[in-house]
C-alpha cells in the first residue's frame, strides 16, 4: 500500500487479482446456468439415455449405502448420547426419542446424507468427467455428433436427484435406530417406549419436509459436479484441482440452500 494525499491506494495487483476472481465467479455462475438449461432440454430429446442412467443409478444409490448408513447410524448413536445426559437434568430423560426423531427427520438425516453423497459422489463426478474433458473425451462425443450433456451430464443428475430422498429415509432409519440401542442399553429406555414417543412427536409433514429438501441437494451436488469437470483444464493437476472444488462449492451450496429451503417450507 502507498499513500496518496491521505488515502490508501491498492496495488494494481491486488486489485487486478480481485477483478480476475469477480469475472471468474461471474463466467462459471453462467456456465452453470447455460448447462442446466441444457440439461433440462435433455430430458426430452430423443434417444433418451435410459442405460445409462440406470448404471448411474446403481452407482450413485448403491454404492453410497455403506458410508450413509455408517454415519446415520452413529449419527443417532450421538444424538441419543448426548440427548439423554441433557434431560436427565431435567427429568425428561425417557423421552429421548422425540428429540432424536425430529432432529434426524427434519436435518440431520438430508443434511448429513447430501454431504456425504457431495464428498463421495460429487467428487467422483468431477474426477470422472474431468478426466475426459483433459483427454479430450467429450470433444470426441461432440465430434461423433452425440449430445454430451444428453450422454454424461443427465444421467448424473437424475440419478443423483432421484437416489438422495431414498439413501436420506434409509439414514433416518438407521439414525432412529441407533439412538434405540444407546436409549435401550445406556439408559434403560424401553424400545417400545423411545418408538412410542417418536410417533407422537415426528408427524408426516415433519418426514416430507425432510425429504423435499433432498430433492434439492441432489441436484445441487450433480450439477456442481458436473459443471466443475466439464471446466477442468490443465491436465490431471485440474483434475485433482475440480474434484476439490466440486466438494467444497457443493457441500457448502447444500447448507445455503438447507436454510432457504427450510425457511420456504415453514412458510408453506
Amino acid at each position: 500500500m502507498r499513500e496518496g494525499g491521505g488515502v490508501a491506494v491498492a496495488r494494481p495487483g491486488v486489485v487486478a487479482r480481485l477483478g480476475g476472481a469477480v469475472l471468474a465467479a461471474a463466467e462459471a455462475a453462467g456456465d452453470f446456468a447455460l448447462l442446466a438449461f441444457s440439461a433440462l432440454r435433455a430430458v426430452a430429446r430423443p434417444r433418451f439415455p435410459a442405460r445409462e442412467v440406470l448404471v448411474q443409478l446403481e452407482a450413485v444409490g448403491v454404492r453410497s449405502l455403506p458410508i450413509v448408513g455408517v454415519t446415520a447410524l452413529f449419527t443417532g448413536m450421538v444424538l441419543a448420547l448426548q440427548t439423554a445426559f441433557a434431560l436427565g437434568r431435567f427429568g425428561a430423560r425417557p423421552y429421548v426419542g422425540s428429540i432424536v426423531g425430529l432432529a434426524l427427520v427434519r436435518e440431520l438425516g438430508p443434511v448429513l446424507t447430501a454431504l456425504m453423497v457431495a464428498g463421495r459422489v460429487g467428487a467422483g463426478i468431477a474426477a470422472e468427467l474431468g478426466s475426459m474433458r483433459v483427454t479430450e473425451q467429450v470433444d470426441a462425443i461432440r465430434a461423433m455428433g452425440a449430445d454430451p450433456v444428453q450422454k454424461l451430464v443427465l444421467p448424473r443428475v437424475l440419478a443423483t436427484t432421484a437416489m438422495l430422498p431414498l439413501l436420506t429415509v434409509g439414514a433416518d432409519v438407521l439414525g432412529i435406530l441407533g439412538g434405540l440401542v444407546v436409549s435401550d442399553l445406556q439408559y434403560g429406555i424401553a424400545p417400545g417406549f423411545y418408538l412410542q414417543t417418536i410417533l407422537r412427536t415426528v408427524e408426516v409433514g415433519d418426514f416430507l419436509s425432510g425429504v423435499a429438501k433432498t430433492v434439492v441437494f441432489g441436484w445441487i451436488i450433480a450439477m456442481v459436479g458436473c459443471s466443475t469437470g466439464l471446466r477442468t483444464t490443465g491436465g490431471t493437476v485440474g483434475v485433482g484441482r475440480s474434484t476439490t472444488r466440486a466438494v467444497v462449492v457443493s457441500s457448502i451450496a447444500v447448507l445455503v440452500a438447507d436454510f432457504f429451503v427450510t425457511k420456504l417450507l415453514l412458510v408453506l
